[in-house]
This record gives structure tokens, sequence and C-alpha cells, in this order.
């Protein structure tokens, strides 16, 4: 079997990349936990000093990467480069804080001394979406290595030059063989990875489908997991929202990474007395997207990643039109080559219908009306995910109200959510759990070991 990747814009084929065999993950596995044996007693500084290669390897090729982002999913250009960028920025965080953040802590007791210590486990396996091809492996990957872990990386099967750029990036940046390795394996095999003693523990960025059956193989083998799952993220449109602020950000909130991403505004709830304001600007702006090749620097919207993405989202939208769904912008593809679908804005959703208790992948957004701000929690809450969500207001009352009540594990107000390296990232619910980023990701494979000393 092959891992092929395709152009999303062209649906020109990019190149095939065979399989790993066998023996070469057997042999990957034994190279990561010699590794680990060395790195994990590697000073700090060293460690710094080589992360900091990485990242300055990435700062010069960053047109490079971001075009191959581009090609292999579809995200405009310019928001690939805006990726590489802050994997590189990362990579500079971590080699100048990890040491502090996985420092030895003394908690006084009636010991002579006594507290924790932070220890690396082992191999991770990161099992990573297609989605943000080098953000999604640098988030995990740099923390980790930092904290000791090498990484065994599977990557999406559409996205295989980027897994296959990390790697390189890493080894020509003079990190120990086994440090970083990439595996080209099918889904099918990935139990027997999990499985092998080597390998300490796994994470998973993607579906709940996906986590499910991941976490429930790493429980088979009492092996930690972290889970990065779906969302269906709430955008609160208070009473006291500034509308000239909010609208335009509404847009980027939804079309970001062409409307695929687990931190994606999906659904719009908005307070009655703004309501028939905000559908109207909100849905102007949608249409007014420009949407075509990604590699226009005037692009704004590009193709969706691949064919199978882009039938999902077609049938769901189809079907929750014909449920009685109404798109004031958008509702249907866009026809000729490429993997197109464009801005949509649904109102009048039925609960249930695809849009109305589904996660919607792509350029899809649906507006819900209530009557308070009460209402609107109580409609974001009623939802099996509980990633992340925004709250649009100027009034503190209603900033700090939502703030309280949202069950989410990450919420902003008055601005588009963000993975952040100062801020732990994760959900509660069916979006997942487990931290990434933050002095808490950073800390998520690790042993925390308590000691006393009489």
């Amino acid at each position: 079997m092959t891992f092929t990747a395709i152009n999303p814009a062209t649906e020109a084929i990019l190149g095939e990349y065979p399989t790993h065999d066998d023996a070469f993950v057997d042999a990957a596995l034994g190279v990561a936990h010699e590794a680990f044996v060395h790195w994990k007693a590697t000073p700090f500084a060293e460690r710094a000093e080589l992360m900091n290669r990485v990242a300055e390897l990435l700062e010069g090729e960053i047109p490079v990467a971001a075009a191959l982002m581009t090609s292999e999913m579809g995200k405009t250009f310019a928001a690939a480069k805006g990726e590489a960028a802050k994997c590189a920025l990362t990579m500079r965080y971590y080699a100048e804080r990890a040491e502090g953040m996985l420092a030895e802590e003394i908690i006084k007791t009636h010991a002579t001394k006594s507290g924790i210590r932070y220890e690396p486990l082992g191999p991770l396996l990161a099992i990573m979406p297609w989605n943000f091809p080098l953000w999604q492996i640098i988030r995990v990957a740099v923390p980790n290595i930092m904290a000791g872990n090498p990484i065994l990386l599977k990557h999406s099967s559409s996205v295989p030059g980027c897994a296959q750029y990390v790697e390189s990036l890493f080894t020509r940046a003079g990190f120990p063989r086994g440090l970083f390795t990439n595996l080209f394996v099918e889904s099918r095999r990935i139990e027997s990875v999990i499985a092998d003693p080597r390998v300490a523990a796994v994470t998973v960025t993607g579906s709940e489908g996906a986590g499910r059956s991941v976490a429930a193989l790493a429980g088979k083998h009492l092996k930690k997991c972290v889970l990065e799952l779906g969302g269906s993220d709430p955008f609160i449109v208070a009473k006291s929202a500034d509308l000239d602020h909010t609208v335009p950000l509404a847009v980027t909130a939804r079309l970001q990474n062409n409307g695929q991403a687990c931190i994606c505004a999906k659904r719009f709830i908005v307070v009655r007395d703004v309501a028939d304001e905000f559908i109207s600007r909100f849905s102007t702006a949608m249409a007014a997207a420009p949407t075509g090749d990604p590699m226009d620097p005037g692009t704004i919207l590009g193709p969706l990643a691949n064919e199978a993405q882009f039938e999902t989202l077609r049938a769901q939208v189809a079907d929750s039109l014909a449920q009685g769904a109404i798109a004031t912008t958008g509702g249907a593809p866009l026809g000729g080559t490429g993997y197109f679908y464009p801005a949509t804005v649904l109102v009048d959703v039925p609960e249930t219908s695809p849009a109305g208790n589904e996660e919607l992948f792509g350029p899809v957004a649906v507006v819900h009306v209530v009557d308070d701000l009460d209402e609107a929690i109580r409609y974001a809450n009623d939802t099996p995910w509980g990633l992340s969500g925004s709250i649009w207001a100027t009034d503190p009352t209603e900033i700090e109200q939502a703030i309280a009540t949202l069950d989410v594990g990450i919420i902003f107000a008055n601005a588009v959510v963000a993975s952040m390296n100062e801020l732990p990232f994760g959900g509660v619910k069916a979006s997942g759990y487990g931290r990434e980023l933050g002095v808490q990701g950073v800390r998520e494979f690790t042993n925390v070991k308590s000691f006393f000393i009489a």
C-alpha cells in the first residue's frame, strides 16, 4: 500500500509514499527506546540548543514548508506561512522555558526535604490529522521532546510529504537518531504499535470515533493517552456585542483553515435583540469572502482537504436544507475542478438535521436565535462536545457569566479562539481529555514522582 498525496485545488496526484513494513517499524521502536535512555539524561541546555537549531532551519524555509502544506491539504498560502512561523516560535518558546516548567518542586512536609519531580515516560506515539499538517505535530512533539520523550509520528495518510518534511527538520538539525521518527503505517496496524512495550503512551488528535478507538487500545495496554477530538464550538453574540467588531471576526472564526479546524466557530448563537442585523451583515460578509486558488494571496477560502471531506459536507448541507433549513448565502458546491465549497450561512435549522446535531467540518455557519444570554448558554452547553467557545459582548457581566458557565476547555471573549503556547489546550466531554501546550501540556506525559527524605 502507498499513501497518496492529492492537491485538493487541482485533484492532481502530487506523490506516492510506500508504507513502512513491520521490520522497519520494529527497528524504529528499538531506536526510539535507545534514544530515550540517552536523551532523558541529556541536559536541558543541549536539548534547547538543538531545538533552537530546528527553529532556525524552519524559519529559513517558511515559503517551502507553506507551499507543501497548501499543495497537500489546500490551506491558503498566507495561512500556511503563518502556521510555519508559529511552529518555529513554539520551538523557541519551549527551548527557553521547558526546564523551568519541569523543575523540581519543593513541598514542605515534616521531612527534611520533600517534593515532586517531573520525569519523562518514554517514546510517545502521536496520531495526527491533516488539517494543520505541521502545527498539530509541533505542538505535541516540541514540549514532549524537551521533556525527554521521543516522538513516533503516525500522520494522516493525505499529508505524507508534510510528515516526511518535519522528520527531516529534526534530522538536519542534528537531533539524535530516534528522537523523532515518521512512521508510514495504516490505521489497522496501530494496535500493534500501541501494544509494544517500548511505546510508553499515545496522543491522538482527530474524530470522536478515532479517539474512542485509540483510548480503548491504550486502556487495554494500561498506557496513558491524551485525546484532542472534535467540537461544535459556540460563538455567542450577546445583546451588548459591538457588531462592527464582531461580524468581521465571525467570518474569520468560521473560515479559518477553510473552515476545517476543531476550534472553528460552528454554532453562532445570537440574542434576538441583535439577530436580524447580525444575520444580514454576517451573510453579506461571508458571501464576499474571496474563494479560489489557495496560492493566490487574495484568497480567503480555499478548497476542502479531500474528496471525502467535500462529499460529507455536501451531503450534510443538502440534507439539512431538505429538512427545512434556509441558506442565506451558499448552500451548494461551486462545481468545476477541486473540492471547493462556498462560505455558507444556514438559519432556521431543525435540531434533527445534520446541521443541527453534527459537526460541520467546512465553511458552513449555523445561526441560532435565542431570547437572552441565559438561553444562549443553555443552548451552547446542550451538545456532546466541549472544546472551546467565545463570547462577544461589551458588558463585563455578560462576559463573566459566559466564562463561568460555558462547559468548554477554552473560552475567549471578543477574540477568535486560538491555541497559544502560554495556555493549556484541550476540551471536556466528547471533545476529549488531557492537555497540550502550557505548563500542563509539557507535564502531561511525565511521571509526577513524589519524594520524601526523612
